[in-house]
C-alpha cells in the first residue's frame, strides 16, 4: 500500500468519477485505474461499485475511506513538520555554559540567536565545566561552553577553543598594589569557590607552584555567593574577568604572565549537531568575531585565532 494509491482511491471516492478523478489527480484514467486495482489486489477487497451512472464506494471502500484520509493527513503533518524543522522554524537547542558565562557573554548569544530562529526552543544548562562535559558525553547536551584543558574532555568530544579570559583578583577595598602577584596571595585567606570550579583548581595551582597553599576565609561557594562574601569583607577571590566587570567590586590584574582560562565550545564528535545546534554555534562564532571586530568583547578577554 502506497500513500499516492490512497491518494487517487480517496480522490475517487470525492468525485464519484474515475476519469474526474484521474483529472483532478494530474494523472492519466488508465494510471490511476491501475494503482486502484493495485489497491484492491493488495487488500484482497473490491473499493469502489463500477457502473455506467457512476462509482460508489463498497463496503469495504467505506471502511478504508476515513482511514485513508487520516493516513495522508497524517503524512502531510509529517512532511511539514521536517520542512519546519529543515528550515529552522522549528527544533531545539540544548546549550550549557559555567555560571560565569551565563551571567555575561551568553545572554547577547541567546539573543542573537532567539531573533534569527524565534521557533527554536532553547534549553540552557548552568554548571561547572566538568559537569557540562559528563552531560555532552552522556548526551544530554548538544553543545556547551567549557573551559579548557582544566575540563579534560574525552576523545568522544570536539573542542574548539574560542576565547583566553583574563583571572583577577576582587576584594571589598582597593589593593594598595596596581596590580597583584601570586605571592600577595600568602597568608591572605581567600573566599573559594566549591570544589568543582576550574577557577579554584586553578588559583589552587598557580599558588603551590609558588610555594605555598592558600588559607580560607570561607569555601564552598557558587559565583553569587562568592561575590557577596567578598562584599562583606570577609576576603578577596580570584574570579574571571568577566564577572569581575559587573561585579561592583575592586579589580586587581596578576602580573605578567597573569592567571587566565580557555573558553572552547564543545560537542560530541560521534554525533552530527542538528540543523538547530549547529546554527547556534554558528551564531556563537559570528558574534565573537563580530564582538573583537567592534572591540565590545567583555573585559579582560581577547578572541583566540582559528586552528
Amino acid at each position: 500500500m502506497q500513500f499516492h494509491q490512497l491518494a487517487y482511491f480517496v480522490a475517487v471516492a470525492d468525485a464519484r468519477h474515475f476519469t474526474r478523478a484521474a483529472e483532478a489527480s494530474h494523472v492519466s484514467q488508465p494510471s490511476l485505474s491501475q494503482q486502484i486495482r493495485a489497491l484492491e489486489k493488495e487488500l484482497g477487497a473490491e473499493l469502489f461499485h463500477r457502473s455506467r451512472s457512476g462509482t460508489t464506494l463498497t463496503d469495504a471502500g467505506q471502511a478504508l475511506l476515513p482511514l485513508a484520509r487520516r493516513i495522508l493527513a497524517d503524512a502531510d503533518t509529517a512532511r511539514r513538520a521536517v520542512a519546519e524543522t529543515v528550515q529552522l522554524r522549528r527544533g531545539r537547542v540544548r546549550f550549557g555554559a559555567p555560571p560565569s558565562l551565563c551571567a555575561s557573554l551568553v545572554p547577547e548569544v541567546l539573543r542573537s540567536y532567539r531573533a534569527r530562529h524565534p521557533g527554536v526552543d532553547l534549553h540552557l544548562t548552568e554548571g561547572g565545566s566538568r559537569d557540562l562535559v559528563r552531560d555532552l558525553e552522556a548526551g544530554e547536551l548538544d553543545l556547551a561552553l567549557v573551559i579548557a584543558p582544566a575540563s579534560e574532555p574525552s576523545a568522544a568530544l570536539a573542542v574548539t577553543p574560542l576565547l583566553h579570559e583574563d583571572l583577577v583578583l576582587v576584594s571589598a577595598e582597593p589593593l594598595p598594589r596596581r596590580r597583584a602577584r601570586i605571592t600577595d596571595l600568602r597568608g591572605h585567606d581567600l573566599v573559594m569557590f566549591r570544589e568543582g570550579y576550574d577557577v579554584r583548581e586553578t588559583t589552587l595551582a598557580a599558588c603551590r607552584d609558588a610555594g605555598f597553599e592558600p588559607g580560607y576565609a570561607v569555601e564552598g561557594g557558587e559565583m553569587d555567593a562568592v561575590l557577596a562574601a567578598v562584599r562583606a569583607g570577609l576576603g578577596p577571590a580570584v574570579v574571571p574577568g568577566m564577572v569581575a566587570a559587573r561585579s561592583g567590586l575592586h579589580a586587581t590584574a596578576f602580573t605578567s604572565p597573569g592567571l587566565g582560562r580557555t573558553i572552547a565550545v564543545a560537542h560530541g564528535r560521534d554525533l552530527p549537531l542538528t540543523r538547530a545546534a549547529a546554527a547556534f554555534r554558528g551564531t556563537l562564532l559570528a558574534y565573537l568575531v563580530e564582538a573583537d571586530r567592534a572591540g565590545s568583547l567583555p573585559p579582560g578577554t581577547r578572541l583566540l585565532p582559528p586552528d
